[in-house]
């Protein structure tokens, strides 16, 4: 591993050192980030140079190993890998075998250390780009360390690697952007009367599936998923409905999984908790507010989870439903921080403070609908229901052509016939904001669909709205 990235990995490790043969005791996790930060510096410094035989305690939480720098004499030493976390965490060195912990457990290992060092790892999806890197030096690998310059600069960053294009990627399947009725969908059953209280029930089985998938033409990732799609199927109720989701995490999965649904009240720590593989939970709520609502995995890191596609719309009609409308749509804007071929997207991307991704897309593939345009009929009235999720970048969303009549924005709502005639031209929407759009074609021909960020069009965030043949 490059030093240079590596030490970039180590800035957020944050918790105590614990060497038992040489070490104050680590803390339980009490304290502000800058004390927890200076008790391990002083624990480290105490420490000094390890020697083959001593016993280190390594402690995982979310995101971070302590210690994460420790020197040592090369050798054979005794290894605790403790998780102070609540999820799995394993540590790898770079010679040796993963070693895990489930939250709360503490597991014994061996390790080695070579005459030029070693670094160690968490790997388990996104955890080293959050943090969890660390490195045992020797006095001679100290030695060879290059050095800030003589202003005290640290070497720049390495760029990330260049993701090149496979010709061989299997091809994408595009999403049907048709909005379900209510109660359909998916795993989605509506029963009348079939709530508590007497209202209807909608009954959602929902399965996480981690699968191979293509989000750009020639480029396959490894993405997570609700019911096998991204975004996850779209659920639809009105206000007054009980939802009861079923979430099931399986065996094979890789990684705990949670679920937040933005639509509900409900206790953050109860039915939003991360379930291991194998797992499942009952996730259950009442639509009080109509709105176009944001779903999504709530596991840390967050933004690692709804980078790779853990993330979906709910619809909330008022009580009694809008208007029947023939041609209704969804249209879910994501971002995509390209990982390697094959591989979970990159963490290390998505967590830059100014985000720059790959990709921007409407329902999961970039570009899908430019190849592929949504028909409707010439002059007729045209339903959209729109999420920006995120994770990092606004949408503007604006369709070439056309002036949006009715708009309900985060229950702002802007009707047709206002006194003075008012329209919208784009719709700010920020991450995990959603819209209800109408809109008329004018005339036969295409209508742009784009976010007026107009840096990301180019990155996959331009379809077609084909009123007629297309052609004018």
């Amino acid at each position: 591993m490059n030093y240079r990235h590596l030490m970039r990995g180590l800035f957020v490790a944050v918790l105590a050192f614990g060497a038992t043969a040489c070490a104050p005791d680590a803390p339980d996790g009490a304290g502000s980030a800058e004390q927890v930060r200076d008790a391990s510096v002083a624990a480290a410094s105490a420490a000094g140079v390890l020697q083959p035989g001593d016993t280190v305690e390594f402690f995982a939480s979310e995101f971070a190993f302590a210690p994460y720098e420790i020197t040592a004499e090369p050798g054979t030493y005794r290894g605790i890998l403790v998780n102070q976390g609540e999820v799995d965490h394993d540590i790898k060195f770079d010679n040796g075998d993963s070693i895990v912990a489930s939250a709360g457990q503490s597991v014994e290992f061996g390790f080695t250390v070579p005459e030029g060092g070693v670094v160690f790892t968490c790997t388990i999806s996104g955890h080293a780009d959050a943090g969890m890197v660390g490195i045992v030096h020797t006095p001679a690998s100290l030695a060879a360390v290059p050095a800030a310059d003589e202003a005290g600069h640290a070497s720049p960053p390495d760029e990330f690697p260049v993701v090149e294009l496979d010709p061989d990627a299997p091809p994408y399947t595009v999403r049907d952007p048709r909005a379900p009725a209510r109660g359909e969908g998916e795993g989605v059953t509506l029963i009348e009367g079939g709530a508590p209280d007497g209202g209807d029930l909608l009954t959602v089985e929902m399965t996480v599936e981690e699968k191979l998938m293509t989000v750009a033409e020639g480029y396959e990732q490894l993405v997570w998923t609700f019911n096998g799609t991204v975004p996850g199927p779209v659920i639809r109720t009105e206000v007054g409905d009980t939802v009861r989701v079923h979430l099931v995490n399986p065996i094979e999965s890789e990684v705990p999984h949670s679920i937040d649904f933005h639509a509900s009240q409900v206790a953050w720590n109860d039915e939003m908790r991360s379930i291991a593989p194998g797992e499942d939970l009952i996730y259950e709520f009442t639509t009080d507010y109509a709105g176009v609502w944001m779903y999504h995995c709530g596991t840390d890191p967050v933004l690692h989870h709804i980078a790779n596609g853990m993330f979906g719309m709910v619809i909330v009609e008022p009580k009694g439903g809008l208007a029947p409308m023939e041609n209704e749509f969804f249209l879910v804007q994501n971002e995509w921080y390209l990982g390697a071929q094959g591989e979970v997207s990159s963490f290390a991307k998505a967590n830059q403070a100014a985000p720059a991704p790959d990709f921007v897309m409407f329902n999961g593939v970039a570009k899908q609908y430019l190849d592929n345009p949504i028909e409707v009929p010439t002059g007729a009235d045209v339903r959209l229901y729109v999420l920006d999720v995120g994770p990092s970048i606004d949408s503007s969303f604006h369709i070439v052509g056309t002036i949006f009549h009715n708009v309900v924005k985060e229950g702002v709502q802007l009707f047709e016939g206002n006194d003075g005639n008012w329209g919208s031209q784009a719709v700010d929407l920020a991450p995990a904001q959603g819209a209800v759009i109408e809109l008329r074609t004018p005339e036969d021909g295409l209508y742009p669909i784009v976010t007026h960020a107009f840096n990301f069009p180019g990155r996959g965030a331009i379809e077609l709205l084909q009123a007629g043949d297309g052609e004018p």
